[in-house]
């Protein structure tokens, strides 16, 4: 398999000690993204054909877009995922993230995260694989388990 190939496919998994509805909600609503997803403040129409947003920590930039394919509350959420953060990654072509939140025994949730259809977005792979995600889903989890961001998020 060349590099291009294993780097369409991107695979994370966590366990969060949280009720899925909580998950969900760090996954959907802009006060928990700002404070483990970079800063970012996500705003969603959560509804299938809806969009998706990632703006700078203080709004003056959009850092990202996307529509919502499928929803599932408060089990599963695709959407498309076009990086906009510079100019070369503004050129690719969207790309695809799915989240699933599965319930396990003694409050955890499995929590899966893939992000696909990277083909003819090799710069938005390299950017999100690696430290990319998994920094956003253990600060996710970091987060809803303490109250706390993991990080300081950025202002700018």
């Amino acid at each position: 398999m060349s590099d291009k190939k294993a780097d369409s496919v991107q695979l994370y998994m966590i366990f969060i000690k949280a009720t899925p509805e909580r998950i969900w909600d760090a996954i959907t609503k802009p006060e928990d993204t700002s404070q483990y997803f970079h800063g970012s403040h996500v705003e969603a129409e959560l509804k299938k054909g809806g969009k998706f947003w990632y703006h700078s920590p203080n709004r003056s930039k959009l850092w990202g877009d996307g529509e919502v394919l499928e929803l599932d509350p408060p089990k599963r959420l695709v959407t498309t995922w076009h990086a906009l953060w510079d100019e070369a990654t503004s050129k690719e072509k969207p790309s695809r993230v799915i989240w699933e939140i599965e319930a396990q025994d003694d409050g955890v949730c499995k929590v899966t995260l893939t992000h696909d259809r990277l083909d003819e977005s090799p710069i938005t792979a390299k950017h999100v694989g690696g430290a990319g995600w998994n920094g956003v889903i253990s600060g996710m989890k970091t987060l809803i388990e303490t109250g706390a961001p993991m990080r300081n998020p950025p202002q700018k």
